[in-house]
């Protein structure tokens, strides 16, 4: 299964080797849950838990949407390519990102599926990273049939960009929504029914699928990992400082995280009721030589149209000691 929105560093074309080195286990812990690309493409014919976290209250509250009302989620992701809806639906997301992320830390049930449609509508027709991220001049001013649009730098604001246009640079400040292939939004030409069929489809898969909120370390103790069993844990944090990425390609950005990660992979890396895969770039990461490195090869995304990008050839996966032989 794919997820309905684009999404920078998915792992969907590695969740096969993922899972070779992972094979039969009772618990997976997704810490940095993104697009989800990995659980998504679990093979079938496995019993007992699964738990995904992402800090991005956009992002839990698209998969608890989903989970709990997959046609709503449809409905407000179906909607036509347009400039002017994605600069104002642009505005009002950043302006409630903090109380949603409050709302989702403090009821484990709260959802929002209008809000959960309209990220993934607008994630779709934005190049480039920074969606959501607060990071722009534009704001709101006012309230009711005072409000108008201003330009500063106080408060949160948002890029004035227009939508994606075709196969051209990304751009980061005035860009245009999507109108070449990839522009079509969420439905891909397979109309309505085909987007609830395939959100109705998510929600039966991530039924039992618990989703956290939060830093990735809560649930990577023995609570939620070892004490169900034999645990696979997929690390895949922000690339660091080190691989020589691009800055704020996430709205939870970090060039430091996966230094941390690293460290408590190592530290549980021999843990025998524990196998661990840390993704990252060649050089990334030094791990203990009796962790495999496998090599695969990325889409390349925007940066595929480049071919001097070499990207998508330095994609590295460490597997623990206690992982699967190929």
């Amino acid at each position: 299964m794919t997820a309905p929105f684009i999404y920078f560093g998915g792992k969907s074309r590695a969740a096969h080797l993922v899972w070779s080195r992972f094979g039969v286990v009772r618990n997976y812990v997704e810490p940095f849950f993104g697009s989800g690309a990995v659980l998504l493409n679990r093979p079938d014919g496995w019993t007992g838990s699964e738990t995904v976290n992402d800090l991005d209250g956009f992002i839990a509250n698209f998969w608890r949407s989903v989970k709990a009302a997959p046609d709503e989620v449809a409905r407000h992701a179906d909607w036509t390519v347009n400039e002017n809806d994605l600069f104002a639906r642009h505005l009002g997301l950043v302006a409630g990102a903090s109380s949603l992320t409050e709302k989702l830390h403090c009821d484990p049930e709260f959802y929002d599926a209008r809000i959960a449609g309209w990220w993934c509508w607008g994630i779709n027709c934005w190049i480039g990273g920074g969606w959501c991220s607060g990071k722009g001049p534009w704001r709101i001013d006012g309230g009711g049939d005072e409000r108008k649009l201003v330009k500063g730098d106080g408060g949160r604001g948002v890029n004035r960009q227009r939508v994606d246009l075709g196969n051209s640079g990304r751009g980061v400040n005035r860009k245009i929504v999507h109108l070449g292939n990839a522009g079509r939004g969420v439905n891909s030409g397979s109309g309505a029914a085909g987007l609830h069929a395939w959100m109705d489809s998510l929600a039966a898969r991530l039924a039992r699928v618990r989703v956290c909120c939060g830093d990735w370390e809560r649930v990577c103790g023995p609570a939620v990992t070892t004490k169900h069993g034999m645990t696979a844990v997929f690390l895949d944090p922000p690339y660091a400082d080190t691989a020589k990425r691009a800055r704020g390609l996430y709205r939870k950005d970090s060039e430091s995280v996966a230094h941390r990660v690293r460290e408590w992979a190592i530290a549980n890396g021999d843990d025998p009721l524990m196998r661990i895969a840390l993704c990252g770039y060649e050089g990334e990461h030094v791990m203990p030589a009796d962790w495999e490195c496998a090599k695969w090869k990325a889409n390349g995304g925007y940066g595929s149209k480049n071919k001097d990008n070499q990207n998508a050839k330095k994609e590295r996966i460490w597997f623990s000691p206690n992982c699967l032989s190929p």
